[in-house]
């Protein structure tokens, strides 16, 4: 039976390593044995028989290419945490590829509720997932603490530096940084922190099994995002037996339920310090957030997440066919 062709835009390739391509790379993996699938960062034509997207403003000219060039094809819009928590209320192009969508595929459980009634009629979640790892033994000597994020304003990196600052006294308390230098403001406020605090290290930008092995390692992932539609580093902490502090926001609630007892709110770099104190002080409160983070390990197996883009790819398809 001839398999049918699907096209994954994304705005950003395998050379960029940013949440986007993970998604891209992982549904084409997961779609593979049942279409023939090509990524790209731009649609300039093709015969396609759907379109996923990813990211409403930044691949707004290929949906709209798309939509242009096949009225009747299907088309999947994948919703990034600036499509919902900023651009679709400002941005005409964001608000015009969510209009032509077949389907609106948010990657938190509270994703729909950002946007309008008549949108959530035709919106599903599909939760992200990631391969599990063996959970690591930790040293008793420290706590070490990993956030994972480039250098730019939504991952509110701040609120980190903030936080390991107000615990300089403890030099049992140690925050290794990965990301890449997106904003240079912050890449400097990163390199002066590394010559002022010994327990701070910026890593930069490193490859993606090596950011894993680093989250593996670690007591924690600090997470303190202003705006995630879905953030795979904390499903990659989940997974992989280490706990998360994260800002109480609906990209990180929608994935860690709203009674999870790691969070504090949006740029509260104090709340963010007592609670890696708390960790390294409180053994008991630590295994805790990592029991919580076990229970909810199952919600992101990759057999559960590729059931559930096979199931909405064949919904469109089948309504459009």
């Amino acid at each position: 039976m001839k398999r049918s062709d699907l096209v994954i835009v994304t705005p950003a390739l395998a050379a960029a390593n940013t949440g986007n391509w993970q998604t891209a790379r992982r549904w084409a993996r997961f779609l593979a044995a049942d279409y023939r699938v090509r990524i790209t960062d731009a649609w300039a034509g093709g015969d396609e028989a759907l379109m996923i997207a990813l990211h409403a403003r930044r691949s707004a000219a290929s949906i709209a290419a798309w939509r242009e060039r096949h009225p009747r094809r299907p088309l999947l819009l994948a919703l990034t945490g600036t499509d919902l928590y900023c651009d679709i209320d400002r941005d005409g192009d964001a608000q015009r590829s969510l209009a032509v969508a077949d389907r609106l595929v948010v990657l938190n459980e509270l994703g729909a509720r950002h946007l309008p009634a008549e949108l959530q009629e035709r919106t599903v979640v599909c939760l992200q997932s990631a391969l599990p790892r063996q959970p690591q033994a930790k040293t008793a000597r420290h706590l070490r603490a990993v956030m994972v994020g480039h250098l730019r304003e939504e991952k509110s990196p701040q609120t980190a530096f903030a936080a390991i600052k107000r615990l300089a006294p403890r030099r049992d308390i140690l925050l290794d940084h990965v990301g890449g230098a997106l904003d240079e403001a912050l890449a400097a406020e990163a390199r002066a922190l590394i010559q002022r605090l010994p327990t701070y290290r910026w890593l930069g930008a490193l490859p993606h099994a090596a950011t894993r092995a680093r989250i593996a390692a670690a007591h924690l992932l600090v997470h303190p995002s202003r705006m995630e539609g879905g953030a795979h580093v904390v499903i990659e902490a989940v997974v992989s037996g280490t706990p998360v502090l994260a800002s109480r926001i609906d990209g990180n609630v929608g994935l860690l339920g709203v009674d999870y007892p790691g969070y504090f709110e949006v740029g509260d770099d104090e709340a963010l310090a007592r609670l890696l104190a708390r960790a390294r002080d409180d053994a008991s409160w630590l295994a805790e957030l990592r029991a919580y983070c076990d229970a909810l390990a199952p919600l992101f197996a990759p057999a559960r997440e590729r059931a559930t883009l096979r199931a909405i790819v064949q919904q469109v398809l089948a309504e459009r066919g």
